[in-house]
Formats: C-alpha cells, structure tokens, sequence
C-alpha cells in the first residue's frame, strides 16, 4: 500500500508514532517525511496496517460486514470455525507455548531422508478404512474435524514439516479420543511414496491445501508440487480416487494445475459431473470439503481469493 494511500487512511497521530517528526502532503497528494531514520522496515509495514485496521471508512456505521471484521478478526474467525472441536489453548505439556516458524526448507539436508511408515494397527483402530492424507496439514484443526465429523468413513493422515505443529495436532487428537487421525512429522516430497504404499486399505483422497508460495524464483524447487510428487500421489490413489489443490496465491495455483492438467489417468472435475461449478478459467467456486483451513480463512478475511482444482483419477 503507498505510503500516499496509507495517509488517507491512518490517522495522523499513528504516523507520527511511526516518524518522530512532523510530515506534509503536497497539494499534489505526495507525502513529504522528514530527513530522519525510521523503524526498520517491517515494524513500519506491521504498524501500517495495525493502522489501517483500524481506522472508520466513511460508512462504517452503516457498514454491518465491516463491523463483523473489526469484532472477530481472522484469529478469532478461525476459533469460531472450529469451536465444535473444543480443543485447549495452544499450548500443552509436551512443547509449551507454539512459536512457528512460517517458511521453512524442504531441501534442507535433515529433511530429505524418508520418513519411515507408522505402525498401522498402532495408529488406526480400522486399517481397512480409505485413507485422506492432507499435504502440509499445519496446525491440523481442518484434519481433526474432518476425522471428528466422519469417524468411521475414513481414515486421516496429516504430513507436516514443523514438529511443534504436528506435536500439538497428535496431542489434540489423542485428547478428542480419536482412533482415525494420524500426524506424521515428514517431508511429503520425498517420504509420501515410501509411507502411504504401506497403508493397508485404499488411497481415496490426498489434499494440497495453500502450500508455502516460496515467491522467489530460485526458491520454486522448494514448492510442495513438483511433478515426481504428483506422479506418485497419481499411482498409488484409487479408482475414482480424488486430488483437492487450492492457493490463496494465483501463481501458486497456476503452479500445482500445471503439475496435474494433463496427467494420464487424471481428470478435472467438472468434466465428470458437471454439479462441480467453475468459472471461465476452470477454477472450482465452492469449497467441497465443508470447512476452511486455517490460512484458507485468513485469506478469506483479508479480501484474498482462493483458487482450487479438483481431480479424480479415471484409470489405472
């Protein structure tokens, strides 16, 4: 947002907050800022927008969508989406308070060994069940209520590449009492094939839901997606078996549908059953899972569109 932008709506007392100095806009809408240092540059963004959030748009007493957003917030959206699943705070025992890291490297040395495969019988009480594997299942709220929702049409597994995160989902799901939902911390890249093919009963769904973007160009190797992923998700999923990829992120998006159109064996929805409703570019319109991901409703909140294919396999 330029900084002529940002004046028009943060008040002139927050600015000043950021800049110990007094400012002017020219007659011509530019910000003048006064020759001093300021704050680093994402504490000046981070304040920015705390402003901007904050600040009345001229119709906010009439606004009743506006004023939902400034009571919830996307946080407080996301307990409210999950609130059947009455999970504690983010913390237990065993980790302590959640501090995440955001972005991290797949290719990172320690992360490109495979993960062995669980003990089925361990994890699951019926191995013969078909299975949901969720690719980067973050903080596991979305997998928890899908396997609360149907506890005995599926089996759920979640690959995650942050401990803490899959410490706390296991924890959450142990204390739901949940025998059909499983976290695995591992990188789904190069440990999917190696896990899943020793599942007993059949691939029925796997689920790629607003990977990590990695914007800079020489950063994309690290994207989730990558064609010999894909062929393996392609091989071990079952007849009329289903893939699920969304991003908040158009590029991203465009990314992963250019890692399945074309697939052998793999067609878009819309061409099976034409109830699936996409738009002129063949992006799906409705989410068919029946509940959001956590960044899924962030991005929601904050004005951003989410972009999803769906695939079903058609042969073997």
């Amino acid at each position: 947002m330029a900084l002529s932008v940002l004046y028009s709506v943060v008040p002139r007392r927050v600015l000043s907050s950021i800049y110990a100095g007094e400012f002017k806009v020219s007659s011509f809408g530019k910000l003048f800022l006064p020759p001093i240092s300021p704050l680093p540059y994402h504490r000046f963004r981070r304040r920015c927008r705390s402003a901007a959030a904050t600040a009345l748009p001229a119709d906010a007493s009439t606004s009743v969508d506006y004023k939902e957003r400034q009571l919830s917030g996307s946080p407080k959206l996301v307990a409210l989406e999950y609130a059947d699943l009455n999970l504690t705070d983010k913390s237990c025992e065993e980790i302590g308070h959640v501090r995440i890291r955001q972005h991290v490297n797949p290719l990172r040395s320690s992360l490109m060994a495979p993960a062995e495969a669980p003990n089925w019988d361990e994890v699951y009480k019926d191995t013969s069940l078909p299975l949901m594997v969720d690719i980067g299942s973050g903080g596991g709220r979305f997998l928890l209520y899908l396997a609360k929702q149907y506890p005995k049409s599926k089996n759920y597994l979640g690959f995650e590449i942050r401990p803490k995160l899959v410490t706390r989902a296991v924890h959450w799901a142990s204390e739901l009492g949940l025998r059909n939902i499983h976290f695995m911390f591992a990188n789904a890249t190069v440990s999917f094939g190696t896990v899943v093919s020793t599942y007993p009963g059949p691939l029925l769904l796997v689920s790629v839901l607003c990977p990590d973007p990695h914007f800079k160009k020489k950063h994309h190797k690290r994207r989730v997606v990558q064609k010999p992923l894909v062929q393996s998700i392609v091989d071990r999923l079952t007849l009329r078996g289903q893939v699920f990829i969304q991003s908040d992120v158009l590029e991203v998006a465009n990314d992963m549908r250019d890692c399945f159109d074309g697939v052998p064996k793999l067609l878009h929805a819309d061409a099976i059953d034409s109830n699936v409703l996409c738009d002129s570019d063949g992006w799906v319109l409705n989410n068919p899972m029946g509940i959001r991901t956590e960044r899924e409703i962030h991005a929601e909140f904050e004005g951003s569109r989410i972009y999803r294919r769906l695939y079903e396999k058609v042969g073997d």
